[in-house]
């Protein structure tokens, strides 16, 4: 899109940039070497390194959504076993469904697109990483357009906003497919949260307005994690597939020529065990809550 163009969508954003003499602004959460926000790179490349052995396979078939259980100190792959195909990630304590993964805090943490050392931060009052990034087949691409993958700026499809834009109930959603996911593991539709669009690749324009474009994920291709406390992982194979055929009710009258399901897939999710777990996770310990004890200002009355 030319900056004279208007935008397909309304706009309060002007695509002509004005000078104010600004100095370079920097990273709101500047990474200082050895900051606790950051991981330790040679611990976490010796990971990514290290012999491991395939405890779990699953399969998640296309326009659904599986929940897996993944113990701490444990490797997960999340895959593309046939090919693009995009993968809406939820993240939580095991233990604990209230700490789940936050994906504002980690947006501004790291940056609106992830890749391998990046950590996927809990949300208040717990503010601790639940996984940490140990490789990415994708190497965190980004296109002429500022493209870029494995995103955090977007959330997941639902069949809310479908009812308002075409009038219609749709029950093939990510949102949905996360709820059905993880009913049995005692979770509800309030459980279900922002996501990690793993795989999926996604920017702003001249216009300030997201956009997403079509998956560049080839048929084995890997986004793989180190669980740092005991997990429930969901993931949803999209119903948009790779994206290349998108399009939700915006044009009832065209529906059937974007043919979806014609782009959907499966993916994966492996769960390796480290081989050597004592010695490759020498100089590791399993993250702790933010030890916040103000209370936020209030006092207790006085006796």
């Amino acid at each position: 899109m030319s900056p004279t163009t208007e935008p397909a969508a309304v706009s309060t954003q002007t695509p002509t940039k004005t000078t104010y003499n600004l100095p370079p602004p920097k990273p709101a959460y500047y990474p200082h070497p050895g900051s606790p926000l950051y991981a330790d790179k040679q611990l976490y490349n010796k990971i990514a390194d290290a012999k491991k052995s395939l405890v779990e396979s699953h399969l998640c078939q296309p326009r659904s959504a599986i929940a897996v259980k993944i113990p701490a100190r444990s490797v997960f792959r999340i895959t593309t076993p046939e090919g693009p195909q995009v993968c809406d990630l939820n993240i939580w304590n095991q233990h604990n469904p209230r700490e789940r993964f936050w994906a504002a805090r980690t947006r501004q943490l790291h940056s609106a697109h992830v890749s391998t050392h990046d950590r996927l931060w809990s949300n208040l009052p717990y503010l601790r990483p639940l996984v940490t990034i140990t490789a990415d087949s994708l190497g965190g691409r980004h296109d002429e357009w500022g493209g870029r993958v494995h995103d955090t700026l977007g959330t997941r499809c639902d069949p809310y906003v479908d009812k308002l834009i075409s009038g219609e109930d749709n029950d093939f959603h990510c949102h949905s497919n996360l709820t059905r996911a993880v009913l049995p593991h005692g979770l509800t539709e309030f459980d279900v949260h922002d996501v990690l669009n793993v795989f999926q690749v996604t920017g702003l324009n001249e216009y300030d307005q997201y956009f997403m474009e079509a998956c560049p994920a080839k048929k084995g291709d890997y986004f793989e994690l180190f669980a740092e406390q005991d997990l429930l992982v969901a993931i949803s194979a999209c119903p948009g597939g790779d994206l290349s055929q998108w399009g939700w009710g915006e044009d009832k009258e065209d529906l059937d020529s974007l043919k979806m399901v014609d782009c959907c897939r499966p993916l994966g999710i492996e769960v390796y065990k480290l081989e050597d777990e004592e010695k490759v996770l020498e100089g590791w310990s399993a993250p702790e809550v933010a030890n916040y004890k103000g209370k936020h200002g209030l006092k207790s009355p006085d006796n």
